[in-house]
């Protein structure tokens, strides 16, 4: 057996005569034995003037190194074997493999985490992915409110739990400053014996390694991220622990948005619940019911509003506004909000239609918006069966009277719109509602709604008369079902703008009666 110098010092063992079995590893050996067993014709490379053989290299390790090694077959029938040091190769290869993997790992948990805007359902995600592919088991713990801490735990191949501790997170090294933002504790700092009861899940057994990490958010930290392996298994490597940090930073960043998506998701409802119509009901003895649609199926709120204020004092007129302002979606709604407030404040002149619409023309004149309104103000008031009304028109569509003979008629009221001219003059008149007669407010977006049989017909005013005056007797309610259904569909799954309806109805068959100060309707037969 021939070897040189630098087969030599990595093969000690390699002497003249001896054994190729007894000098070179057991990989190496069977290699050699299986290329020089009996029938076995060795292939050459073709055409390879130093005998290359075609046969594959193998590899295996000598020591703390790997080995490739390429065989060659002399013209003599030996066998030489060149020996490359291919550990580094390996390794590179190793690495790029685990690169890969944690990137496109990244990218799912980036994509799995960034589906939901559910903050509790973020958390469980983070626990669970960190869970099955960073530790044996996985803390995440929200910013506490008090001593009280969400934490949310998972098990490998388990289901995450959500749990309130009433903990200090500064008696767990590393937990208080994580949940503060700080930079994170080393892993080899943190006593795994020190781990508190609450942060051991259930049957897992002894901590051998443990891992806490911020979750950075947006401006403020999201919380905390706690890996934890059992005792026995191998503790967290510091790259590990680099790489628990990036998935941190994208469990972070998704929870953030999540809680951000939360905090403006209350205060949307809140100013919502301000800007969106009333619901409508008998107020002393006068029925009154209202319907809304935006232009838009996925909006809730838009330029048209309606309100009713009832009297201050028993006896006297509550005050009915409808109206509709130029434009419509969230700019419209921000603009019909000021309005409102405007006329509610205005309630004291509520028996001066014309200047209550002459104040609020100033205060739109001298506001940044560019846009007017147009709108139409009620007085009702119920006297005996009746019901006495006082309309005033500013700029916007004439009310509809619905009699009890089915006669439809146009209220005698007119005026210039709000917010547009210096002055905005408006004419007033007075009607009376028999019992089961009906007064019918509505915006433009009823009557210039496009659709029908062949499409771009308008529902029109003549059209909407013809509709109200088959709703003789009918409760307000119904009226305002009615006139809402056919409009829409009418429109069918066309673009239209805003819908808004209120009709005054004079109770066919109601006596009054006083309860506790308050006039209430009792039915008679």
């Amino acid at each position: 057996m021939l070897h040189n110098d630098a087969a030599d010092v990595l093969l000690p063992g390699i002497r003249p005569g001896t054994p190729l079995a007894d000098a070179v590893p057991a990989w190496l050996s069977a290699a050699h034995d299986a290329l020089r067993a009996p029938g076995r014709t060795p292939r050459r490379a073709p055409d390879s003037p130093t005998g290359q053989e075609a046969d594959a290299p193998v590899t295996g390790a000598i020591g703390e190194r790997t080995f490739e090694a390429h065989p060659s077959l002399r013209d003599d029938g030996t066998v030489a074997w060149w020996l490359v040091d291919d550990t580094d190769h390996l390794l590179a290869q190793k690495a790029l493999r685990m690169e890969r993997k944690r990137t496109a790992f990244l990218a799912e948990a980036s994509s799995t985490l960034l589906s939901s805007l559910n903050l509790g359902r973020c958390m469980d995600v983070t626990a669970q992915l960190a869970a099955e592919h960073l530790a044996d088991a996985a803390l995440v713990i929200a910013p506490t409110h008090g001593r009280r801490l969400p934490v949310v735990t998972c098990l490998r191949g388990g289901t995450p739990v959500l749990a309130h501790e009433s903990v200090d997170p500064d008696e767990v090294p590393g937990l208080g400053e994580a949940l503060r933002g700080f930079p994170p504790v080393p892993s080899r700092w943190i006593d795994p014996s020190t781990a508190p009861v609450w942060m051991v899940p259930e049957g897992f057994g002894t901590v051998g390694s443990i891992v806490i990490t911020p979750l950075p958010g947006h401006g403020v930290p999201a919380g905390a991220l706690v890996l934890l392996r059992r005792s026995g298994g191998v503790a967290f490597t510091e790259s590990e622990e680099v790489f628990a940090r990036l998935f941190a930073a994208r469990a972070g960043a998704a929870m953030s948005a999540a809680r951000l998506y939360a905090e403006q998701t209350s205060i949307t409802e809140v100013l919502m619940r301000e800007l969106l119509p009333p619901s409508l009901h008998q107020i002393s003895g006068v029925d009154y019911a209202g319907g809304y649609r935006p232009s838009a199926d996925h909006e809730r709120v838009g330029g048209d509003f309606y309100d009713v204020h009832p009297a201050a004092v028993e006896g006297e007129a509550s005050l009915v506004a409808l109206g509709d302002v130029c434009g419509k979606g969230l700019e419209a709604a921000v603009l019909t909000g000021k309005i409102r407030n405007t006329l509610h404040a205005l309630l004291p002149l509520a028996d001066d239609h014309q200047r209550m619409i002459s104040l609020l023309n100033t205060a739109l004149l001298n506001s940044h918006h560019a846009r007017f309104v147009t709108l139409v103000l009620a007085s009702a008031v119920r006297e005996g069966n009746a019901v006495n009304l006082r309309l005033t028109s500013a700029g916007h569509l004439t009310p509809l009277i619905v009699r009890a003979d089915g006669t439809v008629e146009e209220a005698e009221t007119r005026g210039t719109l709000v917010g547009a001219m210096p002055e905005a003059p408006a004419h007033t008149t007075a009607l009376t509602l028999a019992p089961g007669e009906s007064c019918v407010l509505y915006t433009d977006g009823i009557t210039e709604a496009e659709g029908g049989p062949m499409g771009g017909v308008q529902f029109g005013e003549e059209r909407l008369k013809r509709v109200l005056s088959e709703c003789v007797g009918m409760p307000s309610e119904s009226i305002v079902e009615r006139v809402q259904m056919l409009a829409s569909q009418w429109v069918g799954k066309g673009r239209h703008d805003d819908m808004a309806v209120v009709v005054i109805s004079a109770p066919r068959t109601h006596h009054l009666s006083a309860v506790n100060g308050h006039t209430r309707g009792r039915f008679t037969a």
